[in-house]
């Protein structure tokens, strides 16, 4: 398993278009099959298992037909570790911009 946390952007999409492209495999699926129940053109997916860029409703249409959406419910989750964390992110909901530090404070 590749950590991650130490790898460069480019590295990551790499790691993550082999993977789709292994799943559809496993799952016996070709390229069109998946577009077809996906709603999107072969092309796109060939684009998403080669890397290039494709609009992220794409991503999230692929992984509902290879039965993955589990794992994209997890991203950008709020890490919560204590009820100040909790409280912190649900007035943070709230706002509606991060006003920028100044100098003067």
């Amino acid at each position: 398993m590749m950590d991650l946390n130490l790898s460069k952007p480019d590295e990551v999409v790499k790691l993550l278009c082999d993977r789709l492209r292994k799943e559809r495999l496993f799952r016996q699926m070709t390229q069109a099959e998946v577009a077809a129940r996906a709603g999107i053109g072969v092309n796109t997916v060939s684009n998403l298992e080669s890397g290039k860029n494709v609009g992220f409703e794409n991503v999230v249409r692929v992984a509902m037909v290879l039965g993955r959406l589990g794992e994209l419910e997890a991203l950008f989750q709020p890490k919560v570790d204590s009820l100040d964390d909790i409280l912190r992110y649900e007035t943070g909901l709230k706002r509606q911009r991060i006003r920028k530090k100044t100098d003067d404070a």
